[in-house]
């Protein structure tokens, strides 16, 4: 069945991937960006020319909560409604505690906690209408901060809550699940080769995933999960087993 989906951050990575695996589902992709503006533009056309009319894009700061307004309000009117809410934008860098301002506070928790929220509230009645479902995406280090990342591990923590909290609150209409994602694609900064095989070393499968992988877990809980809410699915190559 067609379903109509909202992903944020689907310019790149695994916003990119869930964008396209879920259009080759038969489904309408509403690609949300920020500052990604080319990228978008060619992911757009891409489906777009594969299934005319089937992807529209928005552009907003998602820190902005008039643009939040205004993302939900665009995403729900592109095909008379949306069936899923893929909340996978994230600010992501480093900030030690010693030195953290309030401006990376905000900024860490608005695109990782706040907006999430805020999307989740906006949407909830045609959500609703439509039986919808909402998929967060996470991060292992919810659980185990990353040190040197903390605002970013407690907004992450902030939102693993959240997917179980509303869970209950959306329920029984709306079933709210999250993907926990590992070691998937490198940082675009800042990573070297040694700390890279550091990291794999520590996961049980001894390779780095795909963006693929999570875009698949993404796809499983919007379509084969229906009594599954309040999970977070961990794809992580049993890196977790390790921490």
């Amino acid at each position: 069945m067609q379903k109509n989906i909202l992903i944020t951050g689907a310019a790149k990575r695994i916003g990119a991937a869930s964008a396209k695996l879920l259009h080759s589902e038969g489904n309408n992709i509403v690609l949300h960006y920020r500052s990604s503006q080319e990228a978008a533009l060619q992911l757009c056309n891409e489906l777009n020319q594969k299934r005319p009319g089937s992807v529209t894009m928005i552009q907003a700061d998602l820190l902005n909560m008039q643009a939040l307004e205004m993302v939900a309000r665009e995403a729900a009117e592109a095909w008379g409604g949306i069936d899923v809410l893929v909340n996978n934008a994230s600010a992501f860098y480093p900030a030690a505690v010693g030195e953290v301002t309030e401006q990376q506070w905000d900024e860490l928790l608005g695109s990782n906690l706040k907006a999430p929220f805020f999307l989740a509230k906006l949407l909830s009645d045609t959500l609703a209408d439509h039986n919808g479902c909402i998929v967060n995406i996470v991060d292992i280090h919810a659980e185990r901060g990353l040190k040197g990342y903390p605002v970013y591990s407690i907004a992450k923590a902030g939102l693993a809550a959240m997917t179980r909290v509303l869970a209950k609150e959306l329920g029984p209409d709306v079933r709210v699940n999250a993907v926990s994602p590992g070691a998937i694609l490198w940082p675009e900064h800042g990573l070297s080769e040694q700390a890279k095989a550091e990291i794999v070393q520590r996961v049980a499968l001894k390779r780095h995933g795909e963006a693929l992988d999570i875009a698949k877990a993404v796809l499983f809980l919007i379509k084969d999960a229906d009594y599954m809410t309040g999970q977070i699915l961990t794809v992580d190559g049993g890196r977790t087993l390790f921490c």
